[in-house]
């Protein structure tokens, strides 16, 4: 019989991993030159391929960021799978928290590894020169994960109910 927090993470996992790499290749194969905007809905959602050497919101440790990226994602990657079986049968929350960061880790991890020019970014949302970093589908999974993870885990620390649970109860 396959857990529940099986039943979340490995479904959820492997469709944003490969999505992430698809849409990257995709990104690169149609979004050329680089940084040329195309506009998908007006100003607002561009797709603009870009590549970033260093970790999220442009933060860089200078030549060594490749590598230094790389091992800090493999060593949260370590720490998310162990997580995941250490985890209790029946949490799905803290799983789908776990698929999205390690998903996300994995996929940008891919890309340090297959190009010193760093990780593929396509996803470009903003109002005219007002404009958000530019991302992919591996930093918005890792995002969202991030803040539920952290949501989970400040709710242990403070002996509040599982999210799930206070939702059925209500």
């Amino acid at each position: 019989m396959i857990s529940r927090k099986a039943r979340a993470f490995w479904p959820l996992f492997s469709v944003l991993l490969l999505t992430d790499c698809a849409t990257k290749r995709l990104a690169e194969a149609h979004l050329l030159p680089v940084h040329s905007p195309r506009e998908i809905l007006g100003d607002v959602l561009r797709f603009t391929l870009a590549y970033n050497p260093g970790a999220a919101f442009g933060l860089s440790v200078g030549p060594a960021s490749r590598w230094f990226f790389t091992s800090v994602a493999l060593g949260m990657t370590a720490l998310f799978f162990h997580w995941y079986r250490e985890a209790e049968a029946h949490d799905r929350s803290f799983a789908v928290a776990l698929a999205l960061v390690a998903s996300g880790a994995l996929g940008n991890l891919a890309d340090r590894l297959r190009s010193p020019r760093g990780v593929v970014d396509f996803i470009d949302i903003g109002f005219g020169d007002v404009r958000f970093w530019t991302f992919n589908v591996a930093d918005a999974a890792l995002t969202v994960g991030a803040l539920l993870l952290a949501t989970i885990l400040w709710r242990r620390d403070h002996d509040l109910p599982p999210l799930a649970t206070r939702t059925a109860e209500r």
